[in-house]
């Protein structure tokens, strides 16, 4: 039995909407039980009680574990597939010219311009991002919920990117790291600084308000490793709890007065007309499995990824660079 399984086909979510089949799973994650035991529990025939193991059986959520010898009959003990399920589901838009593929993990301007290129031209296939932090879309790609997780996650010991954080969360897996941009980041704050900000140990002072990333996104990463090693406690920042999704996100709180300052790319500063004090530049990374890099399937986006449209429209995003668009690792 598996500790956790992640639920993301549409159809075995459908089969537990109905409160029988989800109460006979829960009763079937304790312990095996027979379909005679699952009616005497729930007050049901054993026909009955039949045709929703049955179907939770095809989901793939439940499976015989062992038969027994009753008398004339043969009784089949069935058992959950996992100590506990999690459930997870992307709706994404309609495509009705081919496949779709989906990006999760951390945001990025020159990926959401890649998307765009993909669905614009007869590649016959649509790519939609989901900002949810580098950390969660390795996550969620470990999980089947997605098939590349875009990320750039600096591990301070090795001070590589990415490459460390892939082979802890795929143990025994072959996995395909593409790169697909060089990215610089750093502070966004008004124009015309009237703060007189200078850099990270300014963001203690009591007069200026910050604006952080989620947990688990890389530059949030980035920045508590930032804050440890000048001895920085995280409470002393105003408006550390406070959260933008994206780039873009963190450069309109500022615009918007509800915020000093924020960590972002150079291209979101200069979107919004803001002021931008350069700290780091870090590489975005692709990661796929190697059944999904195999099968054809992303055959489309890594071909976009290193044609020189991708390169030439990436050098109109202020801050990037793509002349190492498409160099490949294999872990």
């Amino acid at each position: 039995m598996l500790p956790l399984q992640t639920i993301s086909k549409y159809d075995a979510i459908k089969i537990l909407s109905d409160a029988r089949r989800l109460a006979i799973l829960r009763t079937l994650m304790t312990k095996p039980a027979t379909l005679t035991h699952l009616g005497q529990i729930f007050g049901e025939h054993p026909a009955k009680v039949r045709y929703h193991v049955k179907l939770l059986e095809q989901a793939g959520l439940v499976g015989m574990t062992h038969a027994q010898k009753v008398g004339n009959y043969t009784e089949k003990y069935y058992q959950a597939t996992a100590a506990a399920f999690s459930i997870q589901l992307s709706i994404l838009p309609e495509w009705g010219k081919g496949p779709t593929v989906l990006v999760s993990g951390s945001d990025d301007l020159a990926l959401n311009l890649l998307a765009e290129m993909l669905r614009e031209e007869e590649h016959g296939l649509a790519m939609f991002t989901l900002p949810v932090g580098s950390l969660d879309g390795l996550i969620q790609l470990r999980q089947g919920v997605c098939q590349i997780a875009g990320c750039h996650l600096l591990d301070s010991g090795s001070g590589e990117y990415n490459t460390p954080y892939v082979r802890h969360l795929f143990p025994g897996h072959t996995m395909h790291i593409t790169t697909l941009v060089h990215r610089q980041q750093g502070l966004l704050i008004q124009s015309g600084n009237p703060l007189h900000l200078h850099g990270i140990e300014d963001l203690t002072r009591p007069d200026v308000r910050f604006i952080n990333r989620k947990r688990g996104s890389g530059t949030r990463v980035w920045l508590d490793e930032r804050l440890a090693q000048l001895g920085i406690a995280s409470q002393s920042i105003r408006g550390y709890e406070t959260i933008a999704n994206t780039h873009l996100g963190v450069a309109g709180t500022i615009v918007s007065g509800q915020a000093d300052a924020g960590l972002a790319v150079l291209a979101a500063a200069q979107a919004r007309g803001l002021d931008f004090i350069p700290l780091f530049e870090e590489r975005y990374d692709l990661v796929v499995t190697k059944e999904d890099a195999n099968s054809g399937l992303l055959a489309p986006v890594f071909d976009a990824v290193n044609s020189g449209a991708f390169r030439n429209a990436v050098t109109g995003l202020a801050g990037y660079q793509a002349k190492a668009a498409g160099e490949e690792i294999v872990l």
